[in-house]
């Protein structure tokens, strides 16, 4: 797990670089993608956007209930059991959110 002063300070800007942190986190997931072609990145944003509830993110996703359910097993075998879990959980948001923001055009 990510020590909490380096959580701390990308959460109060302290000008570091994101990336690192991105890539602790969720970088299993990051690289499942680009080596199979999948977006499982894109699944956790809809899953926490839709606060965790399954059939509201297959409907945000167009894909049945048990596809967002095979995609969440795949992200569990990625980034261990734990990633649902309280404090993991708000580390695995803020990574995907700074990733889908470190990868918008400026």
């Amino acid at each position: 797990m990510l020590p909490s002063s380096a959580f701390s300070n990308v959460l109060l800007g302290d000008r570091l670089d994101v990336m690192p942190f991105v890539r602790r986190t969720i970088g299993p997931v990051l690289d499942y993608d680009e080596e199979h072609g999948t977006d499982l990145v894109h699944t956790l944003e809809a899953y926490f956007s839709n606060d965790r509830n399954l059939a509201r993110t297959g409907e945000t996703l167009r894909i049945h209930v048990n596809t967002v359910t095979q995609r969440l097993e795949r992200i569990t075998k990625l980034l261990d059991d734990g990633w649902q879990q309280h404090d993991r959980s708000l580390e695995v948001q803020v990574a995907q959110r700074l990733h889908r923001i470190s990868r918008r055009p400026s």
